[in-house]
C-alpha cells in the first residue's frame, strides 16, 4: 500500500515528462515550418527585386516591346502584395494564392528573356550578364527554399498525425500546414533560365 502513492507519483511524472518533450517537439517543429516557410519568401523577395533592373535593362534595348515589360511589372506588383504569415500557413487557399501569384511572375520573366533573345546588344550587355547570373541563381535558391518548406512540413504534419502527438496537438489547437503542391508535371521542377 506504501508502494501505490509512489508508483502513481513516478507515473505522473513519466506521463507529464513526456508531455512536456512531446508538446516542446510540437513547437519546435512549428518554429522549423515558420523559418523556412520566411526563407520561401525571402527568395522570392530577391527575384522581385532583381525584377526592376531586368525590366530597366530590356527597356533600354527592347523599347518597343513595352507591352510584355508591362506585364512583369504589374506581375511583380501582385507577387509583392500577396503575402501569408506563418499564422496563415494551414490555409491551403492562402497558399495557393502566393504560389499563383508567384508562378504569374516566374512566366513573366521567362516571356521577358524570350524577348531578350531577340535582341543580341542586349544580351550583350554588362547590366543583362551581370543579372543573368542573379536571376538563375535566385531561381535555383526558390527551389531549395521551397524543397526545404516541403520537408519541414511534412514532418510537422506526420508529428501532428501520430499517436500519441496528436493528442496533444488536438489539446495545443495545432494544425496541419498547407504544402505547396505542383500545378502539372513540368511544375514539379525548376524554371531553367538559360542565356546564350
Amino acid at each position: 500500500m506504501k508502494r501505490l502513492p509512489l508508483i502513481l507519483a513516478a507515473l505522473v511524472l513519466i506521463v507529464g515528462g513526456f508531455t512536456i518533450k512531446t508538446y516542446n517537439g510540437l513547437q519546435r517543429a512549428d518554429e522549423s515550418v515558420a523559418a523556412a516557410w520566411a526563407e520561401v519568401e525571402n527568395q522570392y523577395q530577391r527575384r522581385a527585386d532583381l525584377v526592376p533592373n531586368l525590366v530597366a535593362t530590356v527597356k533600354g534595348y527592347a523599347a518597343h516591346e513595352q507591352a510584355t515589360l508591362a506585364q512583369v511589372v504589374e506581375a511583380r506588383s501582385r507577387a509583392s502584395g500577396v503575402h501569408i504569415s506563418a499564422e496563415q500557413l494551414g490555409d491551403p487557399a492562402a497558399l495557393e494564392r502566393y504560389r499563383a501569384a508567384q508562378s504569374e511572375l516566374g512566366n513573366g520573366l521567362a516571356r521577358l528573356l524570350a524577348v531578350a533573345e531577340n535582341y543580341p546588344d542586349l544580351k550583350a550587355s554588362d547590366n543583362f550578364e551581370t543579372l543573368q547570373p542573379q536571376l538563375e541563381g535566385t531561381e535555383n535558391r526558390i527551389t531549395t527554399a521551397r524543397n526545404r518548406y516541403i520537408e519541414h512540413v511534412r514532418d510537422y504534419n506526420s508529428r501532428i498525425r501520430t499517436f500519441p502527438a496528436s493528442l496533444i496537438a488536438r489539446l495545443s489547437d495545432l494544425h496541419a500546414k498547407a504544402n505547396f503542391e505542383a500545378e502539372n508535371e513540368a511544375a514539379a521542377t525548376a524554371p531553367q533560365v538559360s542565356f546564350p
